[in-house]
């Protein structure tokens, strides 16, 4: 624009020869007429500046000494461009600016280094993770199935319960989930429990209720780590919840025994599993071919067994889960419908106010 300018400084078009006036249009700046209809006003930007200092230098001195583009529009007008000062650099800040953008790279770097180094200590571990498998109750509309929850039930009954315990279960918790009244009444009063006082003072065994929960193995903590090898059995409550991955971790663990490789010693008493965090493992396999045996015929494979225990142990940590899947169908469902009728109730009422027109019609006198 300035070079543009320039060259018509040059061509003695604008001089005061030719007969242009120079004229004051409002707070606009001045205005060039009356020479070919060239008009230029001049505005608050950068190159509207340069040119009307051009034109200004154009007028007493046709551009002989100073080349257009030398013009600087702050020192004609005597005010600084806010054009430039917003591509200010570093040079301009305070010292403030410059120690909080320090310490920002610096943190912003320490956090990354760390964050990098977490990596690569990490991809170095020796544990794997379980494979996500496809599992009956993992969709939303799925319920648990609960002829592999009775079966995990037979399971937990015939081998974990030897030394794993699942104190916050009842017996009552069966019915009708995998057991009817009468055989969870049946499991119940195959174990004994000590109850009383009675009226002389003396406890006594009784057969269990339904309202007794499942028993410990062990009477105490110290007596499981004696059994074990120093080693307690945890709780299978909420074993489903309270290891990463859920019943995947569980089927992977259960089945995941092998041989250790090469480098890596074992203590006695100790196995190797991949799946477990560091790879020994006290717990020795516990489900082999035909380790327990089913009441429905299913045939006992390992496999089998460790799904259907899996399955038990996600319905031991969330025996809501049906339910809970079948609110959510319930409240997803009438959420739509209210969120239907509000909005039509919500179109019905603003229609009025968005679509009026308001005009003032002044009184004639």
């Amino acid at each position: 624009m300035a070079a543009f300018v320039g060259r018509i400084c040059g061509s003695g078009l604008l001089s005061p020869k030719s007969g242009a006036t120079l004229q004051k249009v409002g707070n606009n700046g001045p205005l060039l007429g009356n020479v070919n209809s060239i008009s230029i006003l001049r505005k608050r930007t950068r190159v509207s500046q340069v040119s009307s200092a051009v034109l200004k230098r154009c007028w007493s001195d046709p551009c002989k000494t100073t080349p257009p583009w030398s013009v600087d529009p702050s020192a004609e007008y005597g005010e600084s461009d806010p054009t430039v000062q917003n591509f200010s650099t570093t040079r301009a800040w305070t010292k403030s600016q410059k120690v909080a953008t320090a310490a920002g790279v610096l943190v912003g770097g320490a956090g990354a280094l760390l964050y990098a180094l977490e990596q690569s200590v990490a991809a170095s571990g020796t544990e794997v993770h379980p494979p996500a498998l496809p599992w009956n109750h993992k969709g939303v509309l799925d319920s648990l199935d609960h002829a592999s929850v009775r079966r995990g039930y037979e399971v937990y009954k015939q081998v974990c319960a030897a030394c794993h315990s699942m104190r916050f279960i009842a017996y009552r918790n069966l019915v009708g989930v995998s057991h009817t009244e009468a055989e969870a009444k049946a499991e119940a009063e195959e174990i004994q429990v000590r109850d009383g006082p009675d009226e002389a003072g003396n406890y006594f065994m009784r057969p269990g209720k339904l309202s007794d929960y499942f028993p410990s193995p062990y009477p105490n903590e110290e007596a499981a780590r004696a059994a074990n090898n120093g080693a307690y059995p945890p709780d299978l409550s909420y074993i489903a919840l309270a290891r990463h991955g859920g019943e995947d971790y569980l089927f992977a663990l259960l089945t995941g025994y092998c041989d250790p490789p090469a480098g890596v010693v074992l203590r006695e008493g100790q196995y190797y599993n991949p799946y477990f965090p560091g790879g020994a493992i006290s717990m020795a396999q516990a489900l082999y071919n035909e380790a327990a045996e089913y009441s429905d015929g299913t045939p006992p494979t390992a496999s089998q067994l460790a799904k259907d225990v899996s399955t038990f142990l996600v319905w031991a940590a969330e025996p809501y889960h049906d339910e809970r899947k079948r609110m959510g169908i319930k409240s997803v469902g009438i959420i739509m419908i209210l969120g239907a009728l509000s909005y039509y109730i919500k179109r019905h009422k603003w229609a009025a106010l968005k679509t009026r027109k308001i005009s003032f019609h002044p009184k004639s006198k």
